[in-house]
């Protein structure tokens, strides 16, 4: 189910008060966010954020194409290694 639209869409403010920063500074840096459910603006286009998966911030470089998706969207959780039964297929 998705967000009413006159909500708006959510970001945490931290998100945008880091990015915010970034931009100021000029320096292109990864920007290290926990936020997986913030959805993505266009303020963000061009800069990149270190989105953290549970285990490590997999790097995300902020597109035109990205905007109203999530930040959790680019940065999977599960590693999928396959089935057991191709093993054995692949041994013929």
């Amino acid at each position: 189910m998705s967000r009413s639209v006159w909500k708006g869409p959510f970001v945490d403010s931290y998100v945008l008060k880091k990015a915010e920063k970034s931009r100021e500074s000029g320096r292109n840096e990864v920007i290290k966010i926990w936020s997986r459910r913030s959805t993505i603006l266009p303020q963000f286009v061009g800069l990149t954020f270190g989105v953290y998966n549970g285990q490590k911030h997999i790097t995300v470089a902020v597109s035109e194409d990205m905007i109203g998706q999530k930040f959790g969207e680019y940065a999977p959780t599960r590693t999928y290694y396959g089935h057991a039964a191709d093993k054995k297929a692949k041994r013929k």
